[in-house]
C-alpha cells in the first residue's frame, strides 16, 4: 500500500486533497497520497490538519508504515476521517518551512566541516550535525561567516536521481555514517546545492529543502559540544 509522496513533487505545496485508503491498528490514517512527510533521515515528520465533510482532525506527526505507507498521526482524541472518504490536508507551513530552512542550512555545514558525519538532528528553528572531529573548531566565529556567505550567495538547489547501483559505484557522495539514503525503489535522490563550477554540494537526500540558499536567512552557529573521543556535535539555530 505505497503512499504517493507529493511532498516530493512540491515541497511549498500547503494544500492537496486525498482518499482514505485504511486506518492503522494505531489509529493512524493512510491517504493515497501524502503532502506531509514521515519521520526519517533526522527529519522530523510533518503536522496539520485533515478536513473531510462533516468533519476534521489534527495532525500531530506523520510516520513511515508498512510497504511504503505513510501515516498520518491524529493528535489524542481526534476523530478519523472514515475509510475512503476525500479529504483537504492542510499543511503546518511555518513548522515546515522552518524545517525545510534548517536541513538545508546543515548540508551547507557539511560543506564548511568538510568531515565525516556521524549522526544529525533536525527542528524548525535550529539543527545539529555530530562529526568525527577529534578537536573543537578553532574559531566558530569565522566558521559562521564562512557558512553564512555561503548562504547569502542565494545558490539554487536542485534534484536529480541515480539508480542504486550508481550510488553503489560512487560511495563518496554519502556524507553521512549512521543514516543511509533512502532505498528500496532502485533510485535514490540526489540533493544539489549550486550549479556548474559554483557547485557546493551534492548529496543523497530523501528530506525537504527551500529552492534557494537565500530562503535560509541568517544563521547562528551555538555551542559545540564533545561526544566521545572523536566526536563533536555541532548546533546550528536560524537567528532571524
Amino acid at each position: 500500500m505505497t503512499t504517493k509522496q507529493l511532498f516530493l513533487d512540491d515541497a511549498y505545496m500547503r494544500v492537496s486533497t486525498g482518499k482514505v485508503l485504511t486506518h492503522t491498528d494505531q489509529g493512524g490514517v493512510v491517504l493515497d497520497g501524502s503532502l506531509f512527510y514521515a519521520t526519517g533521515g533526522g527529519q522530523p515528520g510533518d503536522g496539520g490538519r485533515l478536513g473531510w465533510d462533516g468533519g476534521a482532525c489534527t495532525i500531530s506527526t506523520t510516520i513511515k508504515g508498512e510497504e511504503g505507507a505513510i501515516v498520518l498521526v491524529p493528535a489524542e482524541g481526534q476523530p478519523l476521517p472514515p475509510v475512503g472518504a476525500e479529504v483537504t490536508q492542510e499543511l503546518d507551513w511555518t513548522r515546515r518551512n522552518g524545517y525545510m530552512r534548517v536541513h538545508t542550512a546543515l548540508h551547507l555545514l557539511s560543506v564548511v566541516i568538510p568531515l565525516p558525519v556521524s549522526g544529525g538532528s533536525i527542528g524548525a528553528e535550529k539543527g545539529r550535525l555530530d562529526f568525527n572531529m577529534p578537536e573543537a573548531p578553532e574559531d566558530k566565529v569565522a566558521l559562521q561567516a564562512q557558512l553564512q556567505a555561503l548562504i547569502d550567495r542565494d545558490l539554487p538547489i536542485t534534484e536529480e536521481w541515480i539508480t542504486e547501483a550508481e550510488l553503489d559505484a560512487n560511495p563518496q557522495l554519502v556524507k553521512t555514517m549512521s543514516v543511509s539514503p533512502p532505498r528500496g525503489l532502485g533510485r535514490v535522490r540526489l540533493v544539489r546545492i549550486g550549479s556548474g563550477d559554483a557547485q557546493v554540494d551534492l548529496q543523497p537526500c530523501g528530506g525537504t529543502h527551500v529552492k534557494r540558499t537565500g530562503e535560509i536567512g541568517k544563521i547562528r552557529i551555538g555551542k559545540v559540544e564533545k561526544k566521545g573521543k572523536l566526536n563533536r556535535r555541532v548546533y546550528l539555530h536560524l537567528d532571524d
